[in-house]
């Protein structure tokens, strides 16, 4: 359904240290760069469906009060992965690895990047 999303920054370099860290752990990467922009995308997608960018209109980014982006995690163990990476990388925790009550399968690490984005790798597989 969404074809991509972008979340702001105010230091690229740094953004792009955390995701480099935190997004290969569930089955992304960096697959492009410009001034002012890091594209990723998971390995079989030709697109990039996530951008950390600096604001176009040149004002400070901010995070989005009650904006949360969600990564579809391959295994469990990712998701735990996911979140141990963005707190060793700097990030804080929006909520540990478990189980969230959504349904039965949905397994889910909550975290805020550097600029306070919240971000949620799930595995809603049964494992």
């Amino acid at each position: 359904m969404l074809l991509y999303t972008t979340v702001g920054t105010n230091d690229l370099e740094r953004a792009g240290r955390f995701y480099d860290a935190v997004l290969p752990l569930i089955g992304y990467r960096r697959q492009k760069q410009a001034p002012g922009e890091i594209g990723y995308a998971a390995d079989e997608d030709v697109r990039c469906r996530f951008w950390v960018v600096e604001p176009f209109n040149r004002e400070l980014a901010t995070f989005g009060n009650g904006v949360t982006i969600a990564f579809d995690a391959p295994t469990r163990a990712s998701v735990d992965a996911f979140h141990a990476a963005a707190l060793a990388a700097g990030g804080t925790d929006e909520g540990a690895p478990g189980l969230r009550p959504f349904h039965a399968s949905f397994y889910a690490a909550f975290i805020r990047d550097h600029d306070g984005n919240k971000l949620v790798a799930v595995c809603e597989r049964a494992e």
